[in-house]
């Protein structure tokens, strides 16, 4: 066992014949916070996705929590990936979500009570989530992922819908994920957001 959480080292990725990441390497500590920045197109969401195991690189190496990354239940007891917004279950409340994603994936850091307070949902608990704003569907996608057992939280623009004030907390909610014992690593376009989670900023440039 090593103290590094993720080991990426020489990858390149190909997307339509078009390189993505050219040689790149990163490595994630435990408890580290990690902000990927860049702009569009430069790589972001396909180096989750690799780290994920959800994208294959042509060439190159990634380690995630001492293995290879791969798409199964043992990967992902660990591993939690924010993205797009999930498919939600019709009928479902705001409340039942969260108590479902508690029910499969068993007892965590976070109950569902703690969670609709933290992500500010307590008052839309009994409402379905397409009757909700963009950024209350981005905390409840939110709230759901914290709601699993983790180590490593890999998201996606996680501020994304956010209001200033909400962005705040998060990041604080990412810190202390991380003082934890979680690691985090997050894409993202806003530099003050990553600042607040005290993140080591890590900027891709567009392959050359």
């Amino acid at each position: 066992m090593t103290d590094s959480i993720i080991v990426v080292r020489d990858v390149n990725v190909e997307l339509g014949g078009r390189t993505v990441l050219r040689d790149f390497g990163l490595t994630v500590a435990r408890g580290d916070v990690v902000a990927v920045l860049g702009l569009n197109g430069v790589g972001k969401s396909t180096l989750l996705r690799c780290i994920a195991g959800l994208q294959p690189q042509a060439s190159g190496v990634v380690g995630v929590l001492d293995r290879p990354p791969s798409d199964d239940s043992g990967f992902w007891r660990d591993v939690v990936l924010v993205g797009d917004e999930p498919a939600w279950y019709p009928g479902l409340t705001v409340q039942e979500h969260l108590e479902l994603m508690h029910a499969v994936h068993g007892p965590s850091r976070l109950e569902v009570e703690a969670a609709l307070d933290l992500f500010d949902l307590d008052e839309r608990r009994d409402m379905v989530p397409s009757n909700l704003s963009t950024g209350q569907r981005q905390r409840l996608t939110l709230a759901m992922a914290l709601l699993r057992p983790s180590r490593l939280l890999l998201l996606d623009e996680p501020e994304r819908g956010l209001d200033s004030a909400f962005r705040t907390r998060l990041a604080a909610i990412l810190t202390e994920y991380a003082d934890a014992g979680g690691t985090v690593v997050m894409a993202t376009h806003d530099l003050a957001f990553a600042r607040a989670a005290v993140a080591r900023e890590v900027t891709l440039e567009a392959a050359a």
